[in-house]
């Protein structure tokens, strides 16, 4: 096994043990990786034959219960999200907007009583801006 596919199981087990930590009040799992993959699918636009664009910007809200959670456990969740939603748009073929982000909030009223996931395409610094 190389390191580096060492080094990514161990990344893995680390974000599985992170949302592990968020949970519903009956300690059922919270599904957030499912449900931003599933957020990615839905706004994927086929550009072409090869070119799938999706958004580059993700809101999760989590349920008050799961935000204070992950703060006492000084959980990364964010970048957690992100890598594992980089993985999945590697393995589909997708082409993101801009630069990914995952941007993790306290929410007072989420639908489910859990979690709200929302996608957006977040315009980005083109390279020419810094250019005198």
């Amino acid at each position: 096994m190389s390191t580096l596919t060492g080094l990514e199981r161990a990344l893995e087990r680390f974000g599985e043990s992170l949302l592990a930590q968020i949970r519903h009040k009956e300690k059922e799992p919270v599904e957030l990786i499912d449900a931003l993959c599933r957020e990615c699918d839905d706004n994927a636009v086929v550009c072409s034959k090869c070119r799938v664009v999706v958004p580059n910007a993700y809101d999760v809200e989590l349920a008050d219960f799961a935000h204070e959670e992950l703060e006492r456990n000084g959980g990364r969740v964010d970048q957690v999200l992100a890598d594992s939603l980089v993985r999945h748009g590697e393995s589909r073929g997708y082409e993101w907007a801009g630069p990914l982000a995952v941007h993790v909030t306290k929410a007072g009223s989420v639908p489910n009583g859990r979690y709200r996931v929302t996608s957006r395409v977040m315009r980005h610094v083109q390279a020419e801006a810094f250019q005198p």
